[in-house]
């Protein structure tokens, strides 16, 4: 055992979380923790760890960015030919975790995924800095590339080719709604006995709400 990583540890002591204070569905408890978190100014308030799995159950995880919230579930954007879509084409499922320390707060949700609307892609690709929108044309996500050069030679290619041009919104490259059917809240307590509430859906639409044992 290495004592300088087994030694770090912080006692979370600052808020509560009780299932009295809490939304009766998850959607609205996370609006009220996410404009807390924004009131907050936390750094990369958006960024979430996105955890997928092939058909065979390999797993991945990797951070990305939410760019939506709605009462139908979480939205990001990703190229359709990643090595993430390959997972969720296989296998349509996925976890996200959103880890807010200045906070001392944790938000997991697993759910089902499906691609967003055409018209929903395309309204977000054209909000995009011009460089964001030209780097998804240039950039064959997850795929090996030979090297930094040939990246940026790709870029400045893709940069000269829409000179003057409309930079339309590729056809491998869109959203993905994950649609929860459990979600957990949990906020850091001292002596590690934390609060974590779980809302489970179930069949009639309904959610159930939980105390879980840290």
């Amino acid at each position: 055992m290495n004592p300088s990583i087994a030694d770090i540890r912080k006692d979370y002591a600052a808020l509560s979380l009780l299932e009295t204070d809490v939304a009766a569905d998850p959607i609205t408890q996370f609006g009220t923790w996410w404009q807390q978190v924004l009131d907050s100014q936390v750094l990369e308030p958006n960024a979430m760890t996105l955890a997928t799995a092939s058909a065979d159950g390999l797993p991945a995880a990797r951070v990305v960015l939410l760019k939506n919230y709605n009462e139908q579930g979480f939205v990001f954007y990703t190229n359709y030919q990643s090595f993430k879509a390959m997972h969720l084409e296989e296998n349509p499922k996925a976890c996200l975790v959103f880890f807010w320390p200045e906070l001392e707060r944790q938000v997991r949700i697993t759910g089902l995924v499906k691609k967003v609307a055409g018209a929903e892609s395309d309204a977000y690709y054209n909000s995009r800095p011009e460089g964001s929108r030209i780097g998804a044309w240039a950039s064959p996500q997850s795929q090996v590339v030979p090297g930094r050069e040939w990246l940026d030679a790709q870029f400045a290619a893709k940069r000269a080719e829409f000179t003057g041009k409309e930079i339309s919104r590729p056809p491998h490259w869109g959203g993905y709604l994950v649609q929860p059917v459990v979600v957990e809240f949990w906020q850091g307590r001292p002596s590690r006995l934390h609060d974590r509430i779980q809302y489970s859906l179930q069949e009639g639409g309904e959610w159930k709400i939980e105390r879980l044992a840290p």
